[in-house]
């Protein structure tokens, strides 16, 4: 009798782990190359500097919170560059309007909290791969959290990353490249 209980608890748990749905982020306006808008309008860029519009589903049921980060691990800085980090979106929240990340505009959802970008401002920094520098690659990377992070509004985003490492229940990543 319980041989026959562990494989129907086998089986059971089997179907659940090939039918789950996966934690994954879309966006309308990025399908793997930066656009002109995702490129920041300073540094000799022309871009626009408008932060995507992104979007996510099938979060854990346990997620008490999001972040948004964009990062490229190519820049030339010896530790990549940080272009927009948000903390603390709220839990029913599943999209983010494009140039959500324009902090003048306040579009960020009640509760949101931008941390520092490695430019030093807040909001999001379009990219500005030094010329010739070859294809770059940006990870736009959401996070289910178990909590809230608690930060003060000039954390940076290594001390946000380490508090996302510690709070992550899961992470759904789009990679887009751009080169000048």
């Amino acid at each position: 009798m319980t041989l026959k209980f562990f494989f129907l608890g086998l089986a059971f748990f089997c179907s659940n782990q090939f039918f789950a749905q996966d934690f994954t982020l879309k966006s309308n306006e990025l399908s793997g190359q930066a656009t002109n808008s995702f490129y920041a309008n300073t540094f000799g860029c022309t871009g626009k500097n408008i932060s995507p519009h992104l979007y996510w589903e099938n979060a854990p049921k346990e997620t008490k919170a999001f972040a948004i980060t964009v990062y490229d691990p190519d820049a030339p800085t010896g530790s990549g560059f940080w272009h927009w980090v948000v903390i603390n979106i709220p839990p029913d929240i599943t999209e983010l309007a494009p140039d959500a990340g324009n902090d003048s505009l306040k579009k960020l959802p009640t509760g949101s909290l931008p941390g520092l970008n490695d430019a030093g401002t807040f909001g999001f920094f379009g990219a500005c791969p030094p010329i010739g520098h070859g294809l770059h690659k940006y990870e736009i990377t959401v996070y289910a959290l178990s909590s809230k992070i608690l930060a003060i509004k000039e954390s940076s985003a290594a001390y946000i990353g380490l508090n996302l490492h510690f709070k992550s229940l899961a992470k759904a990543t789009l990679v887009v490249y751009g080169q000048r």
